[in-house]
């Protein structure tokens, strides 16, 4: 059975997890974000492991085996148990957590060392066709100053491959409107600069120049893109903002994610025969392997072109 969430941790754990989150962070520079993760997991665990009569520090191989199983049963969340994917991820939060405690001297064995995460299926990102992506970027009313900043945000990441959390966290002195780049600091605290491309770059002076001012009305904000209160747009807003104009456009039957543009950039510029090591750069990608994934996207895009219009497809 797994504990409830409220249940509280001893005073040991507390420690070990905050020395553990402080430590990454220094060496790794982490997101926010990926902290949190690994935070939630490792709370988790710390409520099981007392009716076992253990903490963090002193948990036994056969103990991290038999959570992850009562994870994997219908003692799990909300009763149907963990997925293998969320079990992954946890896996791989305890093999970093008990590493880098061996590591510190607080622990003198890891109990993860023979443990294998389960073979996950490697989902392709879902990207539009680029006539899909033209309705896209044509649906919002640019006549509006919300359409009209839509507009610039969808063209921007179009033209970008920006994450959503780096679009959404866009600060004004990250964009170069007169060199047409942008700085951007993405996972890791690595920072890249991605050029705009004519056509966003359009975009963003009119935004600048007409949206933005009539959305702030005289309030001030350092960010890009900002809402009717004038703060920085979120990440659910955008993925809003992004599943209702898909549906103006008329585009259905594909499950539309916060991704699906900087998706579309990647898929787009390898089409028309770009090299993976730039695109590699331009995405912000730490390896290679990562980005190679959107051969296979392209790849099953000819697959479908073929058996669509060949005579023997």
């Amino acid at each position: 059975m797994i504990t409830s969430a409220s249940s509280p941790l001893n005073a040991a754990d507390i420690i070990a997890i905050d020395s553990f989150i402080e430590r990454i962070w220094s060496e790794s520079g982490l997101a926010d974000n990926t902290l949190s993760s690994y935070r939630r997991d490792l709370q988790g665990f710390a409520r099981w492991l007392p009716a076992r009569g253990e903490n963090l520090d002193d948990a036994t191989r056969e103990s991290v085996n038999r959570y992850l199983a009562a994870r994997s049963t219908k003692g799990g969340r909300r009763g149907s148990g963990y997925t293998a994917r969320s079990n992954a991820r946890l896996i791989s939060t305890l093999r970093l957590f008990y590493r880098t405690r061996l590591r510190m001297g607080a622990i003198t064995q890891d109990p993860t060392v023979l443990l294998e995460a389960p073979k996950l299926p490697r989902p392709l990102p879902k990207a539009l066709s680029e006539r899909e992506v033209e309705a896209l970027l044509r649906a919002p009313d640019v006549d509006t100053p919300s359409g009209l900043r839509d507009r610039a945000m969808f063209e921007l990441i179009y033209a970008t491959g920006l994450r959503v959390s780096e679009l959404v966290t866009l600060r004004t002195e990250q964009i170069n409107l007169r060199q047409g780049v942008l700085r951007v600091t993405g996972k890791g605290g690595k920072e890249r600069l991605v050029p705009l491309g004519e056509e966003s770059q359009h975009w963003l002076e009119r935004y600048y120049a007409q949206a933005r001012p009539a959305i702030l009305k005289g309030r001030i904000s350092d960010a890009v893109f900002v809402s009717n209160r004038a703060e920085s747009m979120t990440r659910q807003m955008f993925w809003t903002i992004v599943k209702n104009h898909a549906l103006r456009a008329g585009i259905e039957g594909k499950r539309i994610s916060p991704h699906v543009l900087r998706h579309c950039f990647a898929t787009h510029l390898l089409n028309h025969g770009a090299d993976l090591r730039a695109l590699q750069m331009l995405l912000g990608h730490s390896s290679l392997s990562t980005t190679q994934i959107y051969t296979l996207v392209a790849k099953e895009g000819l697959k479908r072109l073929h058996e669509r219009h060949h005579p023997r497809g």
